[in-house]
């Protein structure tokens, strides 16, 4: 009874005072019955009249009784007839009423439905038919939402969520075409990782990568990054998309430089485990780019394309393993904010004009990042014979050119070469002699500064790729007093 009684309370309180199928039933029944006897009232009237000859008073004395007999049916009826509808018809209904608003209030007692053993057999199939049609949309819905979960935890390994999101809950998302946007671009990559591959497992390698790659990818997201795309062992990140901040340029430097340091934290754990050390030059550069869905309609990549990209490419390019280099747009923006080394202007390809670079080595507040410092310090005199070989584009170049060792210690060598080879030219570095029965491996390096002096030109060289091996010898000799003996 108190369900019955709170069925009728929630049918009577719905929203909007809609005609209920109580009312509906009840007044139908009320308004025919009454329409019924009043017929046969006035049919008996106008039989009495016209056939026995009934006078006035005695049609009205009639028409009395006939009313009050029809009262009292009207009664029984609407009281024996309400209870037997109420209880057969109208609360299963109102039941099934009460569900539904029930389960639209995500109340998960409305899924399923109570009716007394006296319900019609179709009111029941009706419930019943109801319940299993929600169970089959639940079901539909939750795999559907688990569906839209996993496509979105995987893309999202591949491209940043807000990206994600954008594509799947925008109908433009998926239509090719981009937008143009003013962003500061970030572009890593390592020094030497073409020489790791010569001497070390292919698993090895991509394990070694991935651990890299993880923890550049916390840093980068910790400063507000996002990573558009990993090229190798490079890293492309924009700063101020999808998601913009009034310090994206701050934000990539003083992430740039946290990179390093946790790149150097991350040489200090691997090295316990035999694995070489790794060094990253760092590019940046602010400006625009056309950023959204590039490809065709069969294959397409969410990306960014522009000069911004190729500028910080460039860049990038031009470092050696633990700077970051800045372009003029991204100082102009943190000048206040950052101290860096003498600017050095540098032609780049397909760009008319000069480039002016800014090698970073600190960021102040709040940001307060500094770069370990590395310079050409502690060199021992050391006169070793090598060859070299340019390599540009990734390539090794077929022309050898000799050379002796002036100096070297574990970062830098400074020698002497038979042709002069230009500032920020990169090379292959192969020594030729032997000590106390070590063999060297191939040395990748860049040429950081020449020097012109009588006896001929100096060149500085900046380690980019070494053995961990070779450097350990390197290390030990130019902290052995007296150096140990030169070549022979």
């Amino acid at each position: 009874m108190k369900e019955n009684d709170r069925v009728r309370r929630i049918s009577s309180d719905s929203k909007g005072k809609q005609t209920s199928v109580r009312r509906i039933l009840l007044s139908g029944i009320f308004w025919r019955i009454l329409f019924i006897e009043a017929i046969l009232m006035i049919g008996s009237l106008a039989v009495r009249y016209f056939s026995e000859g009934h006078n006035l008073t005695m049609l009205f004395w009639y028409a009395v009784r006939i009313m009050a007999l029809t009262v009292i049916i009207l009664a029984f009826m609407m009281l024996t007839l309400r209870r037997f509808l109420d209880k057969i018809i109208i609360t299963p209904l109102e039941t099934i009423a009460m569900a539904n608003r029930r389960f639209m209030e995500n109340e998960t007692r409305g899924r399923s439905i109570s009716l007394d053993a006296c319900t019609p057999g179709e009111i029941r199939e009706i419930a019943s038919t109801r319940t299993k049609m929600l169970d089959a949309i639940l079901k539909v819905s939750e795999d559907r939402l688990k569906l839209a979960d996993f496509i979105r935890d995987t893309f999202g390994r591949y491209m940043p969520k807000k990206v994600v999101d954008e594509i799947l809950e925008s109908p433009q998302g998926r239509k090719i075409g981009g937008r143009r946007e003013t962003v500061t671009v970030l572009m890593s990559d390592l020094r030497g990782f073409t020489g790791l591959g010569e001497n070390r497992k292919p698993e090895d390698l991509v394990r070694l990568l991935n651990q890299y790659l993880d923890k550049m990818s916390e840093v980068i997201h910790a400063y507000g990054g996002t990573i558009d795309d990993f090229i190798g062992d490079a890293i492309l990140a924009i700063f101020g998309a999808p998601e913009k901040h009034d310090d994206d340029a701050a934000r990539a430097v003083a992430c740039a430089i946290a990179m390093q340091k946790a790149l150097h934290a991350f040489n200090q754990e691997t090295l316990l485990k035999d694995a070489p050390a790794l060094e990253m030059g760092i590019g940046i550069e602010t400006g625009p780019v056309i950023m959204g869905n590039i490809g065709s309609e069969a294959r397409m990549k969410y990306s960014i394309i522009g000069a911004t990209v190729n500028v910080a490419s460039r860049l990038e390019s031009q470092t050696t393993g633990g700077q970051v280099v800045i372009g003029e747009t991204t100082y102009g923006l943190v000048r206040d904010l950052v101290q860096t080394d003498p600017p050095v202007r540098i032609m780049m390809k397909g760009i008319r004009t000069p480039v002016t670079s800014y090698p970073v080595f600190r960021i102040g507040a709040p940001y307060n990042q500094s770069l370990n410092e590395t310079t050409p310090d502690n060199l021992v005199t050391m006169s070793l014979p090598f060859r070299c070989w340019v390599v540009k584009n990734k390539a090794v170049r077929p022309n050898a050119i000799n050379g002796e060792t002036v100096s070297l210690n574990g970062s830098y060598i400074t020698a002497m070469l038979a042709s002069e080879l230009p500032a920020l030219t990169d090379i292959k570095l192969q020594l030729l002699t032997d000590v106390d029965t070590h063999r060297f491996s191939d040395i990748y390096a860049k040429v950081v500064s020449v020097d012109s002096k009588p006896a001929g030109t100096i060149h500085v060289f900046r380690i980019t790729y070494i053995d961990r091996k070779d450097r350990k010898v390197f290390c030990n000799w130019a902290q052995q007093t007296p150096a140990p003996p030169s070549k022979p």
